[in-house]
């Protein structure tokens, strides 16, 4: 294991070993390749770069108690990445290529991946890009899917505690019938501004509306929305958000600690009657949400009345990291687990 102040690593990039590549041409997947090479070469012309051929997914490895190495949920990642594929047109990643790749990415850098007691986890970046070189809107004949790994900490430098978020109405993330649904780069660049506006005003991230109407809510900044109340788990149901695999997965807990689940549309005025909320996703799990200002209406609507986070969220943040760490029998069927 490498010598790393595994407690205070933050969350970023931070340079590992290897990284594992596998290229698309002629109609088909070449080799698994391993590289200790961070950069990529690839043409100036290439439809990633002009037309946004580009997908990516994030999962993470976590190292137990036991030494063992849990891999959390590789499969629906790799379903998602499939969808996204079908929905900007490149080639999809086959689930067993996925998984052959993400498991040889981890093994070649088990040297990085913290130790249980730390509390940080190995997050697993999976990376899809046309690289063929055109002028004009068509899709690549050539792609490079790539992974690579880096040790992180807690996403929010609080770790697992309240955060002020503050709805933006000038920048709409996605459209309803756009790309919102898939995890491509572009509706990240969308939200840049309005997450830098956020952090202007005090707050640690923005809170979006649904871009047809701004009457319901649809993302936390990058993550999923949950709200708890009346023992209900709700969450929204709208075209332009991103399937949280996390938000997938608390669902099932929430219905297993006896919780109604319902995704639909929630209008803006119930965030009032919620007794608990989050934003949910890979990087946090759960960021306990304190309050969500409308600045716009001169609205605050006050969910942590204590501001601290409320039980319910809390029981299923430590529930969904005790199977990831292997703390608690898996009986989802939804980690990997890795002998390394």
């Amino acid at each position: 294991m490498k010598a790393i102040d595994w407690s205070n690593i933050g969350f970023g990039y931070r340079k590992t070993d290897y990284n594992v590549r596998c290229r698309y041409s002629n109609g088909k997947w070449g080799e698994i390749e391993v590289s200790s090479e961070e950069s990529i070469n690839i043409h100036m012309a290439a439809t990633c770069l002009h037309y946004g051929q580009e997908a990516f997914e994030g999962l993470k490895a976590f190292r137990g108690k036991d030494g063992k190495v849990r891999i959390f949920r590789l499969e629906a990642n790799a379903e998602r990445l499939q969808n996204t594929c079908d929905g900007i047109l490149m080639p999809q990643v086959s689930t067993e290529l996925f998984r052959n790749m993400v498991k040889k990415v981890v093994e070649l850098n088990k040297d990085y991946i913290p130790p249980y007691e730390s509390g940080a986890s190995l997050y697993i970046r999976p990376l899809l890009i046309g690289t063929s070189a055109q002028v004009g809107v068509h899709p690549a004949s050539e792609y490079l899917f790539i992974i690579f790994v880096t040790p992180v900490g807690p996403y929010f430098k609080g770790g697992f505690s309240t955060n002020p978020y503050v709805i933006i109405r000038e920048y709409d993330r996605s459209a309803p019938l756009g790309t919102g649904r898939y995890k491509v780069g572009g509706n990240y660049a969308a939200s840049l501004k309005a997450n830098q506006l956020a952090h202007e005003k005090g707050y640690s991230c923005e809170f979006y509306l649904d871009a047809k109407e701004k009457k319901y809510i649809d993302e936390c900044g990058a993550a999923n929305f949950i709200g708890i109340k009346n023992n209900t788990y709700v969450t929204p149901l709208s075209t332009s958000i991103l399937p949280s695999i996390t938000n997938r997965s608390l669902q099932q807990l929430a219905k297993d600690m006896g919780l109604t689940v319902e995704q639909r549309p929630i209008p803006e005025e119930e965030l009032s009657t919620f007794e608990e909320a989050g934003a949910c996703g890979t990087a946090a799990v759960i960021s306990p949400i304190e309050r969500i200002d409308d600045l716009e209406r001169g609205t605050s609507y006050v969910i942590s009345k204590d501001g601290k986070p409320g039980p319910v969220c809390t029981a299923l943040y430590n529930k969904l990291r005790a199977i990831q760490y292997g703390d608690e029998p898996d009986t989802y069927g939804w980690v990997t687990v890795l002998d390394i």
